[in-house]
């Protein structure tokens, strides 16, 4: 199966409902009480996403996280890899050579590399903004008509 990992998950979380004022400075304490996320896992989260400059932090007794961008201008793949790392759909697509111990004989590697390509360009391609308002329905929606077209032409193919 493959799953977004909590953290990643949260992370979206935590952006997307940061979008609903992007001045606004946000605690984790706040956040943790608005998305019902534990306090230390928000904490972990924010800093990860500050990390990789998704957010803007300001210490102090009145301090906070907000977006350092505009929502639009992150997107599902900057969370994700911002918490998790690069992504990668399996071993053989990290540029870490060495990983998997089948790497030299094996004849699929190619099309693990097209498949991640495709994942990151579809995750790349939705921004937090909109994951916030709920607009990812026409990416569902392709994705819905593609099977159909798959499932139309095996059918097709079998009947011959």
């Amino acid at each position: 199966m493959i799953r977004l990992t909590k953290t990643a998950d949260y992370g979206i979380v935590l952006l997307t409902t940061m979008t609903r004022d992007v001045k606004e400075l946000f605690t984790a304490a706040g956040l943790s009480e608005i998305c019902g996320l534990s306090q230390p896992t928000v904490a972990k989260v924010l800093k990860l996403l500050a990390r990789a400059d998704l957010l803007e932090s300001e210490r102090g007794v009145h301090g906070g996280y907000r977006l350092a961008r505009l929502p639009q201008e992150i997107s599902v793949a900057d969370a994700i890899e911002a918490v998790d790392g690069p992504i990668a759909m399996t071993e053989c697509v990290e540029d870490t050579p060495g990983l998997c111990a089948v790497e030299s004989d094996c004849t699929i590697r190619g099309n693990w590399g097209s498949i991640n390509a495709a994942v990151e360009a579809a995750l790349a391609s939705v921004s937090i903004a909109e994951m916030a308002a709920n607009t990812v329905a026409d990416l569902v929606q392709l994705g819905e008509q593609r099977k159909a077209q798959a499932r139309s032409s095996r059918e097709h193919t079998h009947a011959h």
